[in-house]
Parts: structure tokens; sequence; C-alpha cells
């Protein structure tokens, strides 16, 4: 692990974007996030790997281990695994614990999370992506207990029994009823929905991310290197916050840019704590009062960000008071707040 120093990454890269118009549907809200990629690096996405069949994913063994699972690159370009992501099969379904860009012709164990519980027999050799991510909250909960487990001893681990606990939470709340106690069961429990969601919001030609509100409330960002990423992706990461907003349980009202553009200021001032990557780049973990999240860069570049609102983490649904936790600081670091037009 590197020590923890000051990196304007995250403000560099935000101050290059616009803001875009939001679209609005039900109670989600995305206001897109816009600019000119200053680099295109070649990768593929996981979808794209495995479905051209250059990459593949397995269990560790034949014995099996929750916690990890093995990613095989036979392809030449590298294959950017997405932090939440969903695989599906083998011995039970399991999500990514962060993002990692897997060098080209490469072999390496990947952290995950299981989001199965009842379930430990084969269905398949290997895994498959759902082309989905865990929906937001519980993706939020989970990207903070790898950003601890890292900051304590350098391990990717989640808490599993968080997640198990968070997915049996997600079904009671939407009244869903699985065998095997499998998030994907929700997922295609409500995917008639889901579709209308993902028709919502088209994807602009120069669109890299979005920030996303749930009900009157900023709840989370997720930004790319290059508009193909964030086209590739954009359906997940929709259904990810609509699983949140079809609850029916959001505070009123409608968000502003005033309070998208508050969050992203927050976001920008973050001196997050560095580690090598698993892959390629570097690991950047931060967090605040007000926002905590994650990237990957490679070359001074990020290739993803994902971070997330802390108003409705903690007890009495504040956020806690980390601003003195070990290996986080911040620092004041302005954000450009240009508009599309103006």
């Amino acid at each position: 692990m590197n020590s923890t120093m000051h990196n304007n990454t995250i403000a560099k890269t935000l101050s290059e974007l616009t803001l875009g118009e939001p679209k609005v549907f039900e109670d989600l809200t995305a206001f897109p996030l816009q600019g000119s990629p200053a680099d295109v690096r070649d990768y593929l996405t996981l979808e794209q790997a495995l479905s051209s069949k250059t990459a593949r994913v397995t269990e560790v063994s034949e014995s099996g281990s929750v916690p990890e699972l093995k990613f095989v690159n036979d392809g030449v370009a590298p294959v950017l695994l997405l932090d939440g992501e969903e695989l599906v099969g083998a011995k039970q379904n399991r999500i990514l614990n962060l993002t990692i860009l897997v060098p080209a012709r490469s072999s390496i164990l990947i952290p995950v999370s299981c989001v199965e519980r009842g379930r430990w027999s084969r269905r398949s050799q290997e895994f498959s992506a759902a082309r989905r991510t865990m929906y937001a909250r519980g993706r939020a909960e989970k990207m903070e207990h790898v950003s601890a487990a890292m900051s304590v001893g350098g391990s990717r681990r989640a808490n599993q029994g968080a997640v198990w606990a968070s997915v049996t939470d997600k079904a009671e709340c939407m009244n869903v009823s699985s065998d095997t106690e499998a998030m994907s069961d929700i997922y295609e429990n409500r995917q008639q929905k889901l579709n209308e969601y993902i028709k919502a919001f088209p994807v602009a030609d120069d669109q890299r991310g979005a920030v996303f509100c749930l009900g009157g409330r900023v709840a989370g960002l997720e930004l790319f290197d290059r508009p193909a990423t964030f086209s590739v992706l954009m359906p997940a990461l929709v259904q990810s916050y609509a699983l949140d907003a079809m609850e029916g349980r959001l505070h009123g009202g409608a968000p502003e840019a005033e309070a998208v553009a508050e969050f992203l200021s927050d976001l920008g001032q973050s001196v997050p704590q560095r580690f090598d990557a698993l892959g390629l780049g570097q690991d950047l973990r931060f967090r605040s009062t007000t926002v905590s999240g994650a990237a990957l860069e490679i070359d001074g570049e990020l290739v993803h960000l994902l971070a997330f609102s802390r108003h409705d983490h903690g007890s009495g649904g504040r956020a806690e008071d980390d601003s003195q936790a070990p290996g986080y600081q911040s620092r004041v670091v302005p954000f450009s707040r240009r508009r599309r037009g103006h």
C-alpha cells in the first residue's frame, strides 16, 4: 500500500466535464456527465470479453471458495471488471468487490461476495455475466466495507454477513421470495418494470457518466474514461438505482442542479488513500461525512470513478462522522459547475 497523499485526479477529471440536462422517470433522475475522453484506452468490458470467448470466470478449484473466483483473460486487450457487477452460475452467484482492469493474457484471483446464500452446488463450469450490478444501496454498503478492510490490512473482502442481510432485506422490501435467497430473483421478478427505466434513460454521444438521484436526493455517481464504456454499462447501472427507486420509501421533492453541484464539489475535495491495484493501475478509496467512493487510476487518468452520497448511512439516517478516521482526509478543491450551453 502506498502512503496516503494528496491526489487531484478526481477534481481534475470532474472539472473537465459538463453537467447535462437531467432525465427523469418516476422517482429516478439522472444528470448526464459529458465530455471527451483525455485518452482512449483499449479494453473490453466483462460482458464483451465473455461473449467473445476471450475470457472466462470459474471457481478457484473444484471445491470452490466463496470470497474469490479465478479470472482468465486469454485476449490481447485488458478486461474491465466493474465494482458490484454480478456473475451467475457455477456454485453460487457472486458480485465483484471492486473495479479491476485485468491485463491481457493473464490470470488472477478476483475478490467477490456471494449474493445467493441458499446454494452451494454447481450449475455450470463457468460463470456468465448477468448484465446488472448490485442495487445501489447495497453496493454502497459493500464498497465501504471493502474500503475499511483495505485501510486496515489491504484485504479486498467485504462483510459477507452484511451482504446477505442486505439481500434478505431487499427481497422482503420488494416482496420477492427466492428458494436460494438469490439477488437475481429480485431483479428477474421486476424485470418488466426495470426495462421501462432502461428505455427512459438514453445515453448521449459524449456521455461518460451520470449523477443519479432518488426522490429529491442525490444518491451516487458513476463515471468512466470513455463514452463507449458508459454506453455499454448504463443499462446495468440504471437498473441498480431503479431497484432502489421502486421501494417506494423515498423522500419527496425533485433534485436540483445545485444539489448535484454540491455533491460534485464534495467529491472533488476528496483526498483518497491509494493502493496498488490487483490488475493494472492504482485503487483509490475515500470517505468523508458526505461522500464515499472508489476509483481506478492508470497513468494519471481515472478509468472508473464510483461515489455515493452518505446521507442515509449510519444510525438515524445520518452520515457517520468519519472526518477523523485514519487514512481519510479532505482538502478543498474547486469543482467546475459549468452547464451545457452556459
